[in-house]
Order: structure tokens, then C-alpha cells, then sequence
């Protein structure tokens, strides 16, 4: 890792850590995407004790099921669990993971929020900022903001508003089950993000590559604590 990204990621204190959020969002820069992914990575992280085993999958955007290529990677987690500060827990991993890839992505899914944040710099910006790729939070549960319930066919969406602004769609990508929430991270807008979460969530509820990056953290875990 190097030394900027050391220096963002290794906070010791919920006032460092918010200090850096604070300076990094300033940083994020939401605009549309020129043309749609070629390649779609997606990052996640599992736990155990101190552990964070993390996986970056990569696919091809016409076929978000197939990985082209998985990597994986582990770290100590040296930031306590606190909503709000995802990043220094899981991020150092999955940057890590993500940097094993052979080839860069042209965009990354991130299983956490983006801009639906307090500070509006979640791990997907975290990510994002810090690499300079695409980002889009997909998050299962909301950290932030207020909305109505979206109709109950896939497709249909609702805004998430916090202070008046939208920073958020709560996405429902399978008819009748829960919605999503949905943030641009970096290098993307809203309407971006709604489309490139949907054409990856043919299947299920969650986007295939956040599933698969999932299992591949999870199947990380169990061999190294086998090992």
C-alpha cells in the first residue's frame, strides 16, 4: 500500500477517521459514465476476530454470474466496528484484494454505502477516491436518509434524501422482495448507478458479482482458518 493510501485508510480515532472522511469527500466527483462498463469488479469482506478476509471478483458486464478472475486477500483490522466508519475496517483488505486483480475494472461494485452517508463518503467513495475508479454503494440496509417505499415491481425506485438531497435510490431489483440502497461512490451518477445495479441483479435480490465476491471472502475465511 502506499503512503497516501496508508495515511487515508490507518486512522486511530473516530476523530481521525471523521477528519479524513471530511477531507476525502471533497475529493468525490460525481458525473456521468462516458460509455457502460466492459468490466464490473465487486469487493467484499468477512470476519473473523480481528481478521478481515476480503475478495475483489472480476466479470465481464455482459455476464455479471461468470468470474473472469478472483482474488482474495487478508488483514487485521486494527479500527473498531462503528456505523459510519466501514472503510477503515474492511477497505485496507479489499484494496489489497482489488490490486491482485491482472487487469483494473472500469468499474467497482462496493458492498456498503456511498454517498448515503453522514459525512457523504462512504467505503464506496472510500474506494473510489483512493484508486480513482468507478464506485457504486450497494448496501442491504440503510445508514442514513428518509424515503417512501418503492412500488413492489423490479425496476422501481424511490429517492433517499438526507438534508434535502438526494443521495440515494432505494432500488427494488426483484419484485416483492426487500429493496436495495443504492449510492454513487465515485466517477458515476445516481441514474448510473440504478441501471448498472439492475442489469447485475438478474437473478437475485443482490447484485451477482457482490454475491459472488461474498462467497469468495467467506470460502477465504474458512481455508486460512483451517490452514
Amino acid at each position: 500500500m502506499d503512503d497516501e493510501r496508508e495515511r487515508y485508510l490507518r486512522a486511530k480515532t473516530l476523530e481521525e477517521a471523521e477528519a479524513i472522511q471530511r477531507d476525502l469527500a471533497r475529493r468525490v466527483v460525481l458525473r456521468p459514465l462516458e460509455r457502460p462498463p466492459r468490466t464490473v469488479a465487486a469487493v467484499d469482506a468477512d470476519y473473523a476476530g480481528p481478521l478481515a478476509f476480503a475478495a475483489a471478483v472480476l466479470f465481464s458486464y455482459g455476464c455479471c454470474d461468470t468470474p473472469i478472475e478472483k482474488r482474495s486477500a487478508v488483514g487485521t483490522t486494527e479500527f473498531p466496528y462503528v456505523p459510519g466508519y466501514l472503510s477503515f475496517r474492511e477497505a485496507p483488505a479489499a484494496l489489497d484484494a482489488l490490486g491482485k486483480l491482472s487487469r483494473l475494472p472500469d468499474l467497482v461494485l462496493v458492498d456498503g454505502q456511498g454517498i448515503a452517508h453522514p459525512r457523504r463518503f462512504g467505503i464506496a467513495c472510500h474506494i473510489g477516491v483512493l484508486t480513482g475508479l468507478p464506485t457504486i454503494g450497494c448496501a442491504k440496509t440503510r445508514l442514513v436518509g428518509d424515503f417512501r417505499e418503492p412500488g413492489l415491481q423490479r425496476g422501481e425506485w424511490s429517492p433517499l434524501e438526507l438534508d434535502g438531497e438526494v443521495v440515494g435510490a432505494v432500488l427494488r431489483t426483484r419484485t416483492g422482495v426487500k429493496p436495495l440502497y443504492v449510492s454513487p461512490g465515485h466517477l458515476v451518477m445516481l441514474e448510473d448507478a440504478i441501471e448498472i445495479v439492475l442489469h447485475c441483479s438478474a437473478a437475485y435480490r443482490i447484485p451477482g458479482p457482490l454475491r459472488i465476491a461474498d462467497q469468495v471472502a467467506k470460502a477465504t475465511r474458512r481455508k486460512m482458518l483451517v490452514a
